[in-house]
Formats: C-alpha cells, structure tokens, sequence
C-alpha cells in the first residue's frame, strides 16, 4: 500500500508531481522499500511512463544528446547493453531509422520487444561472435556512434563491481575503435573509482576530444559517469 503527500515538485516539464511513501512491510527489507519509494517518487521514471519510453535511461541518452549532437538524420548506430530499450528509442527517433534514412543496431543478453527501426539481436556482448555479428548488420560494416550502456551484475562488492564495469568499458571501447568511421562518436557507462586510465588513454589516442558527462537524469548520488569520445581519427 501506499500513502501520498502533496509536498514535493519537479521533473521534467516542471510538473507538479505527489510525494509517494511505501506502508512498511515486514517482508520487504528496509532497502527494498528505500528503493521502491525512490522510483515512485522519481520523475523521470513518471515522465517515462507518460511519454512512452521503456526506462528512465532514455532521459540521460536525450540530455547527452541535446548538447552534443550525436544523433543527427542518417547516423548508423549501435546500441551495446540495449535491454529494455530506453537509448534504442531515442537513437530510432533522432536518426530517422523508422524512415530507413539512419540505422540503429542493438545487442543484449536479454530479450528485447522490438522497436520500429532497430535491428536487435539478443546475445551477450562478451560473446567472441557478437562484433562479427553486430558489424553484419550495418551498413557497409561501420557505424558513427557507438553507445554503451552496460553494466555487470552487482555482487555487492564496490571494488569488483568497479572492475566489471570497467571490463565491459574497455571492451565496449576496443569495439568503437574497429567499427567507427573516422568522425564518429563512444558514449559509455563508467563509474567512479579511480581504474579508468587505461581506458581514458586509449580514447585519447584515437579520439579528437575525450570527456566525462553525467546528465542531470543520473541522479547525483550515483558514481555513475559517462565518457564521451568524439572525432574518431580511424
């Protein structure tokens, strides 16, 4: 059950939005409950729901782009960690693969509903095929942007959730480099933890411009960052 207070506003558009408090259970544990009075209470998983995105993911992907321009009309993009399909939807509509003029390819471990103009294929990227198979699909072999939204499955460790997450950064980054056209564009989940070096040099050795952005959609609590790599030199 839940209780609702009128305390509380914001989220995207400004709306006025109802503070939501979970009646506490005595079979759910106290940081279940935390989690799911935060989701509740979050606005851009509201905002998500009213406007027909699959998670609220898609708002960072959205907030990133506006900014920096990734998603232009014509654009090939492949979508790693793509699972429930917040970032595809975003790519779809602002590179105009509904239309067939811009191209979307996406991977996950898990399954995926289709979306219009997407090319999804279910298999985990670490997968020593999935590369060959991603690059298949695209045109002429090559994409302009590559995003990576992955995560690893939390152990409840930091330090070796950092290192997962990590690994599949790198990979995601070894990827970018042998399917980009000179020109394009990685963005890529990382977190905070002090382990990014190898990954920030290698960017730098092949990328005009290399950053870190955390969108106001990623919530400021979170170590979650992103990278942003752009003006790949081939």
């Amino acid at each position: 059950m839940t209780t609702r207070s009128r305390s509380g506003t914001g989220g995207p558009g400004g709306r006025r939005q109802l503070k939501v408090r979970l009646k506490t259970a005595k079979q759910r544990p106290a940081s279940s409950q935390r989690w799911l009075e935060r989701q509740l209470n979050d606005p851009y998983v509201a905002a998500a729901k009213r406007e027909g995105f699959r998670s609220r993911a898609a708002y960072k992907l959205s907030e990133i782009d506006a900014k920096h321009g990734l998603l232009k009309p014509g654009k090939r993009v492949v979508d790693l960690g793509a699972a429930p399909g917040g970032w595809s939807q975003v790519a779809a509509d602002r590179v105009r693969a509904r239309d067939g003029k811009g191209q979307v390819v996406a991977i996950d471990l898990l399954a995926m509903e289709a979306i219009p103009g997407v090319a999804f294929l279910q298999l985990d990227f670490m997968d020593e095929t999935a590369p060959a198979r991603l690059k298949a699909l695209l045109r002429d072999g090559k994409a302009d942007v590559v995003l990576s939204d992955m995560a690893a499955q939390g152990t409840g460790h930091n330090r070796t959730d950092h290192l997962r997450i990590m690994g599949l950064a790198e990979a995601a980054a070894e990827f970018a480099c042998g399917v980009l056209s000179p020109g394009g564009a990685f963005l890529c989940k990382v977190f905070q933890g002090g382990t990014e070096r190898d990954l920030l040099d290698l960017l730098r050795r092949v990328f005009a411009t290399v950053k870190h952005v955390k969108p106001p959609a990623s919530r400021s609590d979170s170590a979650e960052l992103y990278v942003l790599a752009t003006g790949f030199r081939g």
